[in-house]
Parts: C-alpha cells; sequence; structure tokens
C-alpha cells in the first residue's frame, strides 16, 4: 500500500470538511471490507491521499423505528441488520439481505453505507495493477469495456451501455424493494433521494465532498410479503450471480401492489416492471407464477458468455412469487 494521511473525523462536519480539503483525493473509511482491498491491489483510478475514518463519529449506527417506518444510520453494521428484531418482524426482507452478504467476518465489520457504496466487483475494473498492469476500462478513463468482447459471464444482462459490470450490492436490491430513500449529508446540508435513484451507470450518485448519512424505509402495508434470495457460486460467501428482492401486498388473495427487483444484473437494481405488471390484480397460481418469472427478462440482452443468466433470473423470481404465495395463504 502507499502512504496515505489519516483522520478520525469526529463529527460528519468534520468529515465533509476534510472531503473538500482535499478535494477528491480522499476516501471515507468505515467497516474497510471493501475499501482496504482496492488499496492493496492498487485498482483505483486515483490513489487516495487521505483516509477520513468516520467510525469515530457517534451516533450514526442506530437503527429505530416509529409509526412512519425505518430508519437506519450509515454505520449500523451488517451484522446488527440482519439479527434486529425489529427489522425481522417488520422488514424481514432486509435481514435476509443482510444475512447473504459474505461471512460472519464481513457482516461483523461491515457498515449498511459501506455495502450500498461499495466498487463495482467487475474484474476487469478490479484487476490488480501489480499483476501486469492497470486494465484502463471505460470506468477507469478508457475507451471501451473489455468485458463486451472478453469473458463476461457475470455481467450486465440489463441496460449495459459503456460499462457492463453490475451493480454488487444485496442491501440496495432489498431496500429498493421497499421503496426506501436515502440521506445524503453534504457542505449545502442534506437531500433525501429515492434507492433506485442513487445509483447510475458508473456508480453511485454521492459527490466527492457527501456522505451517506442514513435509510428511511416506509413501513410496508399489511399483508406484505418480503422474499431476497440469491444464486452464487459458493453460498457461504460469495457476491450474487443474480438475485431477486419482492414485496407483495395481497388483498383478498390477489396481488394489490407489487415490487420486483433483480439484482447482479443491470449497473443499477433493475425493477422488473413487467412482472410487476404481470401480477398485478392476480391471484398467483403456479401459472401465474411462471409467466411473471417469464416477463422479469423482457428486454434482457445477455452477452457473449453470460446469456444462463436469463434462466436463473426466471427461477429466482418464480420461486419467489411461489412462496409469496405460500406465505400469505
Amino acid at each position: 500500500m502507499k502512504d496515505f494521511q489519516h483522520y478520525n473525523a469526529a463529527s460528519v462536519d468534520e468529515a465533509i470538511s476534510l472531503l473538500q480539503e482535499f478535494n477528491g483525493k480522499a476516501r471515507l473509511f468505515a467497516g474497510g471490507t471493501d475499501l482496504l482491498g482496492t488499496l492493496k491491489a492498487d485498482i483505483l483510478a486515483d490513489y487516495p491521499e487521505a483516509l477520513i475514518n468516520i467510525k469515530s463519529i457517534g451516533g450514526l449506527d442506530f437503527i429505530k423505528e416509529d409509526d412512519a417506518g425505518l430508519t437506519i444510520g450509515a454505520l449500523a453494521k451488517l451484522i446488527d441488520i440482519a439479527e434486529s428484531s425489529v427489522i425481522k418482524k417488520t422488514y424481514p426482507i432486509l435481514a435476509q439481505a443482510a444475512e447473504s452478504v459474505a461471512s460472519p467476518e464481513i457482516r461483523n465489520m461491515g457498515t449498511v453505507a459501506g455495502n450500498l457504496c461499495q466498487e463495482t466487483r467487475c474484474w476487469y475494473y478490479r484487476y490488480p495493477h501489480n499483476m501486469g498492469g492497470r486494465i484502463e476500462c471505460f470506468r477507469k478513463g478508457g475507451k471501451s469495456c473489455p468485458a463486451v468482447k472478453g469473458d463476461n459471464r457475470y455481467h450486465a444482462i440489463f441496460e449495459g451501455k459503456k460499462c457492463f459490470a453490475v451493480c454488487p450490492s444485496d442491501m440496495a436490491m432489498a431496500m429498493a424493494a421497499l421503496n426506501a430513500s436515502i440521506t445524503i449529508t453534504g457542505p449545502e446540508g442534506k437531500k433525501t433521494m429515492p434507492i433506485m435513484e442513487f445509483y447510475k451507470t458508473m456508480g453511485c450518485a454521492l459527490k466527492p465532498d457527501e456522505i451517506l448519512t442514513e435509510i428511511i424505509v416506509p413501513r410496508p402495508p399489511d399483508h406484505t410479503a418480503q422474499i431476497f434470495s440469491k444464486f452464487r457460486v459458493r453460498e457461504s460467501v460469495d457476491f450474487a450471480i443474480a438475485s431477486v428482492a419482492t414485496a407483495i401486498t395481497m388483498e383478498n388473495k390477489f396481488c394489490k401492489d407489487v415490487r420486483i427487483i433483480l439484482g447482479a444484473v443491470a449497473p443499477t437494481p433493475y425493477r422488473a416492471t413487467a412482472a410487476e405488471d404481470t401480477l398485478k390484480g392476480k391471484s398467483i397460481t403456479p401459472s401465474v407464477a411462471e409467466t411473471a418469472a417469464a416477463a422479469a427478462v423482457t428486454g434482457a440482452k445477455p452477452l457473449r458468455k453470460n446469456a444462463y443468466k436469463v434462466e436463473i433470473v426466471k427461477t429466482l423470481v418464480k420461486r419467489a412469487i411461489e412462496k409469496t404465495g405460500e406465505f400469505l395463504a
């Protein structure tokens, strides 16, 4: 690792001030489960001059519920979300997603904001500089995405354009299914945006002098089944090859409201609106689940080596819908 300066921020304002001082050449540091790996491999386009530790900021690790819903502080650990009785009772999809992240060691260190803001896992972007030289992909300022003609087994099948890396966050998918919003704090104060708008093709929408400070999750309606599932090579530790997060509200055995979010198949969390429309107003039967699953992959444009993801997505969506039927039977 190269030399860098290290600061323990005592407050959000101090952290923002330090980010401004280093003018885009500083990185925030909390759990460090993603950042330290990127530094050791020297994969970042610009190696940071400073790391700003925000674990030293008190009061950002909360999990609070009121009549309107749930608020989670940026420094809440994944293990705390997975084990929270409040979350398990009313927002179980968040606990399911947190429990699915990596290993217990990672969940004990990793924060919810870190999971939401982590760098993509694309192996071209992550290729270590000391193993033959940096791969100048489009994300690092190059002219093209090497995944298009290269090994693209784990890349996007939806909305891939100049970069085909996928959003790696499990928590983002679960939170999007519950229509969560995030609060960002910067030099000009706080702003809130839907989590679906937080993600762009080239990463999250945080500016260099901003901090994600909390997540706001509205209370789901009664009779809402929430399911998160993902397919991965090694069940214990791997990132998703594909995932699905569903929140389906039933009324008199009919689907009243539906949110289906697909993960690891697009640069951002991908909302399968065609599948949602197929379900709305219908009761859940095996044929309806199969039709919705087929609709979930409408518009998919696989690359040469990742067409298999289409079938995985269909299977995950079908199983989630069937589980919803069983849950609310």
